[in-house]
C-alpha cells in the first residue's frame, strides 16, 4: 500500500489540508491518517472512499500510474488497473482504464471468504452486478440480500451499503457502478 501512502499525502498538500481538516471530512482521526500516509496502516475501502471523497478524488486515483490516453476498445487482462484491499481482502479490477467521460464504471471483484467492503458508504447513482462465483452479502438499508452465483443485483447507491463474502470460497462480482465514484 505504499503507493496509496505516498499518493494521499500529495493529494493532501495539493488541497492545502492539514491532517486534522482531512480527518474530520473523511471521518476517522488524524492520526489514523498519519499511519496511512506513512503506509503503516491498510485503509479499508468504506474508508479509502471516505478520503477521496473528501479531497474530492475517486479511489481509483490512488491506483492510477499514468494519464490513460482514453481510445481503448479492448483492455486485456494484464492490462487492467489492480486496485488490493488488504483489509477486507478484496482485489478490484477496474474493466475500463479511462473512466473521464463514461456514464459507468465496470470492475472484476474477488473477494476472499470473510473479505467486504469493512463498513458501510454511500454515493450518488446506481449499482449492478452479477456473481460469476460463491455468494456476496449485500446489506442495504439494514437489510441483508445474499446473492448466489448467476444472480444478479442492482440497487441504488444513496443508501448506504456494504458488502462481504460470508462463503468458505472465493466470491468472484462483474460489478458495475454508475456514475464512476469508485
Amino acid at each position: 500500500m505504499k503507493e496509496i501512502a505516498e499518493k494521499l499525502r500529495a493529494f493532501r498538500l495539493a488541497n492545502r489540508m492539514t491532517l486534522r481538516e482531512l480527518a474530520t471530512k473523511a471521518g476517522c482521526t488524524d492520526a489514523y491518517l498519519s499511519q496511512l500516509e506513512r503506509g503503516r496502516a491498510n485503509p479499508s475501502i468504506t474508508i479509502l472512499k471516505k478520503v477521496a471523497a473528501a479531497l474530492q478524488l475517486k479511489v481509483v486515483d490512488f491506483f492510477l500510474e499514468e494519464a490513460p490516453n482514453g481510445d481503448e476498445v479492448v483492455l486485456s487482462e494484464r492490462e487492467r488497473v489492480q486496485i488490493n484491499f488488504k483489509k477486507g481482502d478484496a482485489k478490484i479490477q477496474m474493466l475500463v482504464r479511462d473512466i473521464r467521460n463514461k456514464r459507468m464504471q465496470p470492475f472484476y471483484t474477488t473477494i476472499e471468504p470473510g473479505g467486504g467492503s469493512e463498513g458501510s458508504y454511500s454515493h450518488i447513482g446506481e449499482e449492478f452486478g452479477i456473481v460469476l462465483k460463491g455468494v456476496l452479502e449485500l446489506r442495504i438499508q439494514g437489510k441483508t440480500h445474499r446473492v448466489r452465483k448467476n444472480e444478479s443485483f442492482y440497487f441504488s447507491s444513496h443508501e448506504p451499503h456494504s458488502w462481504s463474502n460470508p462463503g468458505k470460497g472465493m466470491t468472484v462480482v462483474i460489478w458495475v457502478v454508475s456514475p464512476p465514484t469508485f
